[in-house]
């Protein structure tokens, strides 16, 4: 699946509904576990503001997905990074205590488990595989935001949008509740734009779309039409994560 590492097999520990504490040794991510709380999110939920101290560290479970949106002024925010199963939102390579820069808002409603930065600090402290683990997951989400800003600027509205529908469906499955004029605001654009490109999609047969759920009912031609960035921000992501197996757990392990 696009920008997750595979987790351990089921014969060895049980899945936690995220790759990213999947990929921790047992012991590093029973800590973090016990740390932390589940919760259920609704779409639209925000986990924190801009400027804001954050004091949570949250690990999305399958399926769910949640925007990172950047304030453009007092009425518009746009799309930078989009974070599902695959990683963590807030507080992974700071030292704690400080303010966030984009609004982290739940797009696809879901839960979470919600862990005190505070103990977040401590299991980097304490684990040479975490603090790395955290590291290389922050190094592939700067690369995705870093790709986002050039999909923004040179790329048609029809692959930004074939692109912002195969990410969320990686994390959030075939269905996807989303307004037309909820897509335009995150990719920054017209919502008559947005219109356009929607009915051509569902016309030629690669999504459905009704009274707000958006299904994909033709994946492969969806990629067809994607850009590139989509695919080069899921190749960063494999070779800088991996998978549990990966050469780097070993040598922080010894």
């Amino acid at each position: 699946m696009p920008y997750s590492p595979p987790p351990a097999s089921p014969e060895e520990t049980p899945s936690t509904g995220n790759a990213l504490l999947d990929m921790l040794p047992a012991a590093q991510r029973e800590a973090i576990e016990e740390a932390g709380e589940a919760i259920d999110l609704a779409s639209g939920e925000v986990l924190f503001e801009s400027g804001r101290n954050i004091e949570r560290t949250y690990f999305p479970m399958l399926p769910m997905m949640v925007s990172l949106l950047v304030e453009v002024d007092d009425r518009r925010r746009v799309e930078v990074a989009t974070i599902g199963q695959e990683g963590a939102i807030g507080g992974i390579v700071s030292c704690g205590d400080l303010p966030a820069y984009t609004r982290a808002q739940v797009q696809v409603a879901g839960r979470v488990l919600a862990v005190p930065m505070e103990a977040i600090e401590k299991a980097k402290r304490d684990s040479l595989v975490i603090r790395d683990l955290f590291c290389r997951y922050a190094d592939a989400l700067l690369a995705q935001i870093m790709q986002s800003v050039a999909c923004n600027a040179f790329h048609p509205i029809e692959a930004r949008a074939a692109r912002w529908l195969l990410t969320a469906q990686d994390r959030a499955g075939d269905e996807l509740a989303l307004t037309q004029s909820a897509l335009a605001a995150l990719l920054g654009v017209q919502r008559t734009s947005v219109n356009a490109v929607a009915k051509q999609l569902q016309d030629e047969g690669l999504i459905h779309y009704r009274r707000g759920i958006v299904t994909v009912t033709d994946r492969d031609e969806l990629e067809h039409r994607a850009c590139e960035c989509y695919a080069s921000v899921k190749r960063h992501f494999d070779h800088v994560l991996g998978d549990t197996e990966s050469r780097w757990i070993d040598s922080c392990q010894r």
